[in-house]
């Protein structure tokens, strides 16, 4: 099976193009060319993964191929726009530091620059944690933390001199304000100025815990425990880490060790076990047990978690792999878009694909971690 999942990968390189790529799902239901966004960064990151696993440069070459249209010799990046103060258009720089050690084009080392200088600028809140967006003035999503502050910390290593204060102090805020004691969980957002129409008016959090935005924040903490040297702020990043595995593993679904849509809510009518928070969450475990920050039980949760999703997720379609199950988009509002509430009624109403990168990429990284623990386990 782990062939055809090689074979599946493969197959939608081939039939992608910097302009349009298979896994783009919201791209082309709006029949939009692709452009610089956070949908296909995770898949160059999948892909950088694949290549370094697997010692085939046919992943790398393709991510290369797609950066390379993107930024131009100056280091500016086409349809990249600053004035939007996104953090989601961070996250695709997350490849160039890689490429640059790689190749050392002069190119990548200056989009860096270019991202770097953007969040220089980004607009913060009273406590320093950056808006999530313009759009969304003064909230703090937990997708974020996923889409910026692993950029961050590689700027940081590579050309920053190695100060990760400024990260470590905006994780600290998110589990100061966004984790639940009860459970242990993270709402997915959080108005510092409790004005947003979603937001108790008192704590400033959302209503619920989507999966995919708990998973955002798990894979951002196990790549930034990777990335951060100890002494550096690590120790308290791995504590956060450490605590959330802990409780997210007591809302597994106990036949196949996927998450709910909802994550507290395992049962309720209309929520079901989603693809890319379930592989986001098995990445995370599977790779905290491999830096030694998790128990060695949390890589048999990631392994379980991996194979309910090749049972029950991945199907053969007139002979083609597909990875089904995959809540296409979610968010919360802004002032014009009041569907977008976060309650559970809302997120259980968003559509579920197939093959979109916020599932498949995921999915792949958290194959990377399988072939990395069945290669230790063969030596």
């Amino acid at each position: 099976m782990y062939e055809a999942i090689d074979r599946y990968v493969r197959l939608l390189l081939e039939r992608s193009t910097p302009e349009r790529t298979a896994w783009n799902i919201e791209k082309i239901r709006q029949g939009k060319p692709s452009d610089w966004n956070y949908i296909d960064g995770c898949m160059m990151t999948a892909l950088l993964a694949m290549a370094d696993i697997t010692g085939e440069q046919v992943y790398a070459d393709f991510v290369e191929r797609v950066i390379d249209h993107f930024v131009r010799e100056d280091g500016s990046i086409m349809t990249f726009d600053a004035e939007k103060h996104s953090l989601d258009d961070i996250n695709e720089g997350r490849v160039l530091f890689s490429l640059y050690a790689k190749t050392g084009k002069e190119k990548y080392r200056l989009a860096a620059e270019t991202l770097h200088s953007a969040l220089a600028s980004h607009p913060r809140t009273q406590e320093g944690s950056w808006w999530h967006k313009l759009i969304y003035p003064n909230q703090v999503w937990l997708d974020g933390i996923y889409m910026a502050q692993p950029f961050a910390a590689l700027y940081a290593r590579d050309f920053g001199g190695g100060d990760y204060s400024d990260i470590v102090r905006q994780v600290r805020i998110v589990h100061d304000r966004m984790r639940d004691e009860k459970t242990g969980l993270y709402y997915h957002g959080y108005d510092a100025s409790r004005e947003a129409f979603w937001c108790d008016r008192e704590t400033g959090r959302s209503q619920s815990f989507w999966l995919r935005a708990i998973g955002w924040f798990s894979v951002a903490l196990a790549d930034l425990c990777d990335i951060l040297p100890e002494g550096e702020g690590r120790g308290e990043l791995a504590d956060v880490f450490t605590d959330l595995m802990k409780s997210l593993s007591r809302f597994a679904d106990a036949e196949t060790g996927l998450y709910w849509q909802v994550v507290d809510q395992g049962g309720r009518e209309g929520n079901y076990l989603e693809s890319s928070g379930s592989s986001m969450i098995a990445y995370a475990m599977l790779k905290g047990a491999r830096l030694g920050l998790l128990p060695a039980e949390y890589a048999e949760k990631g392994r379980k978690t991996f194979d309910g999703l090749m049972q029950k997720r991945l199907s053969f379609t007139d002979g083609e792999l597909n990875l089904d199950g995959i809540c296409l988009v979610a968010g919360l509002g802004p002032e014009n878009n009041r569907r977008r509430d976060g309650t559970y009624a809302y997120y259980i109403s968003e559509p579920v694909v197939k093959n979109d990168a916020k599932g498949v990429a995921p999915f792949l990284l958290c194959y990377t971690e399988i072939k990395r623990l069945t290669s230790a386990a063969e030596k």
